[in-house]
């Protein structure tokens, strides 16, 4: 919540995440274009999703973006369109949204745990490795490994192009959290065969409501992807060529990233500046994120450890802030997954950072005197 010109800044209670800031900033914009969908009527595949799939391809440099319903269903529709089912193994990090693991769930295939580098949280190919191992160890294919982005840093996607690419295997960029991030200069969306992301209202770039979209260079891989965000249709209703989903972008949602396109960018490079004073005024308190010279991060979350978490977390909710724990369950700790192979040796990583990790509020909007009240705060939990 921003500063009130009433209360001292000491009381007032912070928000997570401040979209009521940014409708502020661009709320009349937004009226407006919500309007203009609503005098066309064309609300499903109308001008606004066509044009919002020109302007992410322009904004990331993608061959082609096909915009769908959700980040997950954008996880799916890769799945389906590379043809991944039953028998094939697809390798997952434990320590991310359930969505990553859900999606090969879906499609019939195996998800397959592997554990996270300590500093980045991103897939740690050692791992990986030894994932595949167990995987060929229990008769399943390798079909693909699903790199997450977590909280807006890149995976290190030539370190995974190493190991994928001696095992016959593909990589499906998950995106969610790190659409607008770089990696050695590229954007995501360019670094693997196909990307999904998601534009859930609380993402870097969300819409308002559920959304997402896939990426990828390769013409024909776009084509079936088409096809399945249309009940697998063909060249028209009538004729069906795959097994497809109903997986539309609506134009209210599409009108909605238009607006918000414009201002992404220095929504991102006011995000930096946030972190970075998040970083220098938590050092030596916790341990900070740690972002690779070579990429650049979106900061979905401000994420830190410590093994004195769940007393920050208490003693920041006594004064009106807010915190939230990405991940305190890893995925295949969780009923429905512990059936699924893990990688060998366990994924030890995952497993203490779900027990330190703490996610303070971050979002363009945050104002200096409120990040200084949280960073007090954090600092007098953890004396």
């Amino acid at each position: 919540m921003r500063d009130s010109a009433t209360a001292p800044v000491e009381l007032l209670p912070v928000a997570f995440i401040d979209l009521q800031a940014q409708r502020a900033r661009i709320g009349a914009r937004m009226e407006a274009a919500i309007g203009r969908v609503l005098a066309h009527g064309g609300f499903i595949m109308g001008p606004e999703v066509a044009e919002a799939e020109r302007k992410l391809a322009a904004q990331c440099g993608a061959k082609h973006v096909i915009s769908c319903s959700s980040g997950t269903t954008a996880l799916v529709m890769a799945l389906m369109a590379k043809e991944v089912g039953r028998g094939d193994a697809v390798f997952v990090p434990s320590f991310t949204f359930t969505a990553t693991a859900e999606a090969p769930a879906i499609v019939g295939a195996t998800p397959v745990f592997v554990d996270v580098l300590p500093d980045t949280y991103n897939v740690d190919p050692a791992s990986l490795e030894r994932a595949i191992a167990v995987a060929r160890q229990t008769g399943l294919r390798p079909a693909c490994v699903i790199a997450v982005d977590l909280f807006g840093q890149p995976a290190d996607y030539d370190a995974l192009k190493d190991v994928t690419s001696r095992h016959d295997m593909w990589i499906l960029d998950d995106a969610a959290q790190g659409y607008g991030a770089h990696y050695k200069g590229r954007a995501l969306g360019t670094c693997a065969e196909i990307t999904a992301t998601s534009f859930y209202p609380s993402k870097p770039l969300g819409c308002y409501g559920d959304g997402g979209a896939v990426f990828t260079d390769d013409d024909d891989i776009a084509r079936r992807l088409r096809q399945v965000r249309v009940h697998g249709q063909g060249h028209d209703r009538n004729e069906n060529v795959r097994i497809g989903l109903t997986a539309r972008l609506d134009s209210i949602q599409a009108a909605v990233l238009l607006e918000k396109l414009t201002i992404f960018d220095a929504e991102c490079a006011e995000r930096n500046v946030i972190a970075a004073r998040y970083t220098a005024g938590l050092a030596g308190v916790v341990a900070t994120p740690v972002v690779r010279a070579d990429c650049t991060s979106v900061w979905a979350q401000y994420t830190v450890t410590s093994p004195r978490r769940d007393r920050i977390a208490a003693s920041l909710q006594t004064q009106n802030i807010p915190t939230q724990i990405f991940y305190s369950k890893p995925i295949h700790t969780q009923p429905p997954y512990r059936g699924f192979p893990v990688a060998g040796g366990g994924l030890p990583v995952t497993e203490r950072l779900a027990q330190e990790v703490i996610s303070l509020p971050m979002h363009p909007y945050l104002t200096a005197p409120i990040q200084d009240r949280i960073i007090a705060a954090v600092r007098a939990a953890v004396a």
